[in-house]
């Protein structure tokens, strides 16, 4: 099993990307389960939402605590919220910055494997708003290969309409535009 948390602000769409997510491991014959953490935060206050994917049935029903992988959608959040808690030792933190890997380290204090992608520029040449979720969807499938790239196109479609080819566009973009330091 993968255990995914996410980090992002109220209105920034982790809780989109990880319903696509979910949708796409679903539809490779896995199970995943998708969920947000949030109360009644407004829009820009810090959110977490969470994945779980594996090819045998889930039935833990908890928060993750311990995730192999956590996913930052917007860079203040490293200084803000401990991103890396609890994050396993092999795991994998994968940050929206233009920084690298070693600079996001050393800002952190931590010691651990790191992906790094310009989510940010990314979207807004191509989407014209700096909205990163599905940006980072690709960042993410291409660090873990929870699921096949592929796979997210029609939960994509779905759920962005008229817009859906400009979000598989970044989304792809994202894919190989992440780097591991």
């Amino acid at each position: 099993m993968i255990e995914i948390r996410w980090h992002g602000r109220g209105g920034q769409g982790a809780v989109t990307s990880v319903e696509l997510l979910a949708l796409a491991a679903i539809d490779e014959g896995n199970y995943a389960q998708g969920f947000p953490s949030f109360g009644p935060e407004r829009r820009g206050a810090p959110v977490e939402a969470f994945n779980r994917v594996d090819n045998h049935q889930i039935k833990l029903r908890s928060r993750i605590y311990n995730p192999d992988v956590v996913v930052v959608l917007d860079e203040s959040l490293v200084t803000l919220v401990n991103v890396a808690a609890g994050l396993k030792p092999e795991g994998v933190l994968i940050v929206n910055t233009s920084s690298s890997a070693d600079e996001v380290r050393k800002t952190l204090g931590f010691k651990g494997k790191v992906a790094t992608v310009d989510a940010t520029r990314i979207a807004r040449e191509e989407l014209g708003v700096t909205i990163t979720n599905t940006t980072m969807l690709g960042a993410l499938v291409k660090v873990t290969q929870a699921v096949k790239l592929s796979s997210l196109k029609e939960p994509v479609e779905h759920r962005f309409g008229r817009i859906a080819d400009k979000n598989l566009k970044v989304l792809k973009r994202a894919y190989e535009e992440v780097r591991v330091g």
